[in-house]
């Protein structure tokens, strides 16, 4: 999960990392007051999206305006600003040409710039460790400077058993090329950072540009923090901050169906038990010639009424062309699927070829329900089979 960039900073800070003092604003009006609380006299209003490059990106309605992320030097050109940017559409590199609507805008003090660096945290799969990784290139996206200019990443790892110390920090910031108070102020950052990041169970933290101000001090003058979904019943505090107009209307509607699922741009939509299961059947989709539309995991504990609801979210992508329904049942026997799928299709009268392959516990029950349903379902053997059928049936559409 996702949050913007101000409410991130609100829980950072709470945890001792040095953010600049801002304020949020939902209209012009507010965003005056906002800056009549700062000290000024220069200030930076931002667009509150849930995507990066906002700076670089432009509004729809005004493509030769300036960005996302106004620098201004009065009063009244906050407003100004705010005024430009709430209720209008930009567009970044991550947004895409659709854009996003910009609902809100924080209002930050102005800072005394002398460095930009980068530095996140993040969880290595490979290691199962948590890495800290810094650059001295401030202000460009990560992956450029990984293609580019490897060597000017640094990381550090840590073993969960032993917890961050200060020489983790130290390592980074000589590193880095600080000095000094710099260095004393760099360490304090990072362990009041891994705090936050492991007490808030984030997937990620990101802080691009970090700051190094005229006076030694660090400061986040970015922060991009998004949390473990499987986490967040532990923190309710922290589900509240999901802005539902930043996701996509059918991701939205998974998650308050308890259904793991991603929009792809593919045409074949898939319902898969399992997420390793899921990926398998992405990948053999493209091996035959055809994409993805979604990735979608059931779950274990499957439910007609969740079959129908998977169904119902991925038929409402007009790309989707053909459906796949790949399941080896366990705690979800292949008998109360394929219920399901019978139940689903007849709801919501299925206009597209669908194609099920089912294995595992009650197989041939869950198989002899689906032939006697009377509906036009394309029976599958094994995956590579499923896989043919499917993309098969797409383009005899076509």
């Amino acid at each position: 999960m996702n949050i913007h960039e101000y409410q991130g900073k609100e829980l950072l800070k709470r945890y001792g990392v040095a953010v600049l003092e801002g304020h949020v604003a939902w209209n012009a009006a507010e965003a005056e007051e906002a800056a009549k609380k700062l000290p000024g006299p220069v200030y930076v209003v931002k667009s509150q999206i849930h995507a990066g490059g906002r700076g670089a990106g432009r509004f729809k309605e005004d493509p030769n305006g300036k960005g996302g992320v106004r620098v201004v030097k009065s009063v009244a050109d906050v407003k100004a600003a705010a005024e430009a940017m709430i209720g209008k559409t930009l567009v970044t590199k991550q947004t895409g040409e659709a854009g996003k609507q910009v609902s809100r805008v924080y209002v930050e003090d102005g800072c005394d710039i002398k460095r930009e660096l980068y530095l996140s945290l993040l969880v290595d799969r490979d290691t199962s460790r948590i890495v800290i990784m810094a650059s001295t290139e401030g202000g460009m996206e990560i992956e450029e400077v990984a293609e580019n200019h490897p060597e000017k990443i640094l990381k550090a790892v840590v073993d969960p058993a032993s917890g961050v110390s200060g020489f983790h920090a130290r390592k980074l910031a000589f590193g880095l090329g600080l000095e000094g108070k710099q260095v004393a102020s760099f360490t304090k950052f990072v362990l009041a950072l891994y705090k936050a990041f492991i007490e808030l169970d984030c997937a990620i933290v990101e802080i691009n540009p970090l700051v190094v101000t005229g006076a030694g001090d660090i400061v986040a003058l970015d922060a991009k923090v998004s949390f473990d979904d499987s986490a967040l019943f532990r923190h309710k505090d922290l589900e509240a901050l999901r802005d539902d107009s930043e996701m996509d209307p059918k991701e939205l509607e998974a998650v308050k169906n308890d259904l793991n699922y991603v929009a792809l741009d593919g045409e074949i939509g898939c319902m898969v038990n399992g997420a390793g299961l899921a990926m398998a059947t992405m990948d053999i989709i493209k091996l035959y010639g055809s994409s993805p539309a979604n990735f979608l995991d059931v779950g274990g504990t499957a439910t007609a009424e969740r079959v129908t609801e998977a169904f119902r979210i991925i038929t409402s992508d007009s790309n989707v062309k053909a459906l796949l329904v790949n399941i080896f049942g366990g705690i979800a026997k292949c008998d109360m699927i394929a219920n399901g799928i019978v139940e689903a299709a007849k709801t919501l009268t299925l206009s597209v070829p669908l194609v099920v392959r089912l294995e595992g516990t009650n197989v041939d029950l869950g198989k002899k329900i689906l032939a006697e349903s009377g509906l036009a379902i394309i029976p599958a053997d094994n995956l590579a089979d499923a896989a043919e059928k499917v993309v098969a049936a797409v383009k005899g559409a076509k």
